[in-house]
């Protein structure tokens, strides 16, 4: 008997199935896993993660795409921005901001009064000029707050919603042996790293407009070939200039509790902090940052309920920390740059 349900678009905001909330959290965790690799992972055929995965892409239930590491460079500066806005005004900033191309990430905070924008400024002029001319000539803008990212923990960068247990993520990602160990506190300076070649700069153009384009098309868009294409896409990814990712709506996923951590951490733990929170099944984002707040925390709970216990026992428990201001997310406009279906 044919699955219609497979046949057909999911719904546009219609909570996903076990199945194929499983598939989206594959997506998550390993946005370019084969949908071969996907099925032996999950426990399901090929066949069933074709056909449950490309209505998913098709209606942009699922969206892939790539994310420049800041680290890699360094012109750009990345900068965590919460806006006050005139309540009535909200959605036309937010609406705004996501049209930008520099912008990764909009969510619309609080009581619908704030904005939080994480931005990837294309150096000195581009921040001087949004901070001192078109913020403050914004009639809609009461105040802002900027703060630099300055580390993110990339731990959190693999988040996988929690629908999949350790041993499913260990098999999506076979090759994480050869990747640098990031699981513990770097305690060494930053090695200088070499400019980028323009072949490269022409696959993380690709990989941003489609994070599942073909080894072919890569080629094609850096004259080079499929193999070569491929050598490097593993290179990008494995010496971290860019992370590859996959935009869901998480709410269909059976998330509805996001909230943004401003956490004060006595400096000499904030390393050690940062490490401990990203790797928490609850932690999408994780980033040391300037301002008063020196770590930004981006976290994801299936209710209120577990919000309030990773709060209480996860966060409490941890010794550095003095301050922490919890500000939930009413509504997410963009995130990985791309603007979320509906919200303009």
């Amino acid at each position: 008997m044919k699955d219609k349900t497979s046949r057909k678009t999911v719904e546009a905001g219609h909570p996903l199935n076990e199945t194929d909330s499983r598939i989206a959290a594959a997506m998550l965790a390993s946005p370019r896993a084969s949908w071969r690799t996907v099925g032996r992972v999950l426990g399901i055929s090929e066949r069933t993660v074709v056909r449950r995965a490309a209505p998913l892409f098709h209606d942009r239930t699922l969206r892939a795409t790539a994310v420049r590491n800041p680290v890699w460079f360094p012109d750009l500066i990345p900068l965590a921005l919460r806006i006050r806005c005139r309540p009535g005004r909200i959605s036309a900033i937010a609406a705004t901001l996501a049209r930008r191309a520099d912008t990764i990430w909009v969510d619309v905070l609080g009581g619908g009064d704030e904005i939080c924008a994480i931005l990837f400024l294309d150096g000195p002029d581009a921040r001087n000029s949004l901070l001192l001319r078109d913020l403050p000539a914004t009639p809609a803008v009461l105040s802002w707050t900027s703060h630099v990212l300055l580390r993110v923990f990339p731990a959190a960068l693999d988040w996988s919603g929690g629908l999949l247990t350790e041993d499913e993520l260990t098999s999506l990602r076979p090759d994480t042996s050869a990747r640098p160990d990031t699981s513990a506190p770097n305690t060494s300076a930053p090695a200088a790293r070499p400019a980028l070649p323009p072949a490269d700069h022409a696959f993380i153009t690709a990989l941003v407009e489609d994070g599942r384009a073909s080894y072919a098309d890569l080629a094609r868009r850096a004259d080079t070939t499929p193999v070569t294409a491929r050598r490097r896409l593993e290179a990008l990814v494995g010496d971290q200039v860019l992370r590859l990712a996959t935009e869901v709506d998480l709410a269909r996923l059976g998330i509805r509790a996001e909230a943004l951590l401003w956490i004060t951490v006595a400096p000499g733990g904030l390393e050690e902090t940062g490490h401990q929170l990203s790797r928490h099944p609850q932690v999408r984002f994780a980033s040391a940052t300037t301002g008063t707040a020196n770590l930004l925390v981006a976290v994801a709970a299936a209710d209120l309920n577990a919000l309030y216990y990773f709060l209480s026992d996860t966060v409490g428990a941890l010794p550095h920390i003095s301050t922490l201001e919890v500000t939930p997310i009413l509504s997410g406009v963009k995130r990985t740059g791309l603007v979320r279906p509906g919200s303009l």
